[in-house]
């Protein structure tokens, strides 16, 4: 069974409803992204930090699957699927994907300020005065700005193991996330989902653009993937 991996990013949780993660001024849901999303920012304000991410986690909440989730889904039966997101919800999961790695967090869970590998699962407010079983205060499980990625080494191994690429909803602009594409084989297909490509097609011997929002161009790579099988 072919091994496809596929590389997520902000497009596709975008026609759930969930905002992207930087407008054009360079703002998060109004916020200076260093203030939000820095261990500076986190120093400097924590009731700020906690109440922005008690927010997206509401949003988060509200909001469900789309098209394009439920056709990675489908892939499943045909392919082995790995999926590697930029994004911090859980909307893959939801969806009923079994193999997703998150390179930037999760913003259902949180973890203990003092000892990081204590995660914990976490759907409602997290306020100062939330701590581990250590007595240490409770963050967002969400990568800052400046922190290391931890799932990074993990999937640059799923990555360079892939037989096909797909990539949907992401500008390929930060890093390392858009490294990852490096890591692949040289002669495996790459998909490249997006409205607006930043991508050239030179980049990659086997690379096809389709310049198409996440759930319509998924649909497409998704039909045209299971009708090469039969």
């Amino acid at each position: 069974m072919k091994k496809i991996v596929i590389l997520t990013g902000a497009g596709i949780s975008a026609e759930s409803g969930i905002k992207t993660f930087r407008d054009a001024g360079g703002l998060w849901e109004g916020h200076d992204v260093m203030e939000v999303a820095s261990p500076m920012g986190w120093e400097r304000n924590k009731s700020l930090v906690l109440d922005f991410y008690n927010k997206r986690r509401n949003q988060l909440l509200e909001v469900l699957p789309n098209k394009a989730h439920a056709e990675l889904v489908r892939l499943e039966n045909h392919f082995q699927v790995s999926i590697i997101t930029q994004n911090v919800d859980d909307l893959h999961e939801r969806a009923g994907s079994k193999n997703v790695i998150h390179l930037h967090g999760e913003l259902l869970k949180v973890r203990s300020t003092s000892h990081p590998n204590l995660i914990y699962d976490w759907k409602t407010a997290l306020n100062l005065g939330d701590v581990c079983e250590h007595k240490s205060q409770l963050r967002p499980h969400i990568v800052w700005f400046g922190e290391e990625v931890p799932m990074l080494d993990k999937a640059i191994g799923i990555t360079s193991d892939a037989d096909i690429l797909i990539i949907v909803g992401t500008s390929m602009q930060v890093y390392p996330a858009a490294s990852l594409i490096h890591f692949a084989k040289s002669n495996i297909p790459i998909y490249f989902i997006d409205p607006k490509p930043t991508i050239q097609e030179n980049l990659h011997s086997n690379l096809k653009i389709i310049s198409e929002n996440a759930s319509v161009g998924v649909v497409k790579v998704v039909n045209e993937l299971i009708g090469l099988l039969y």
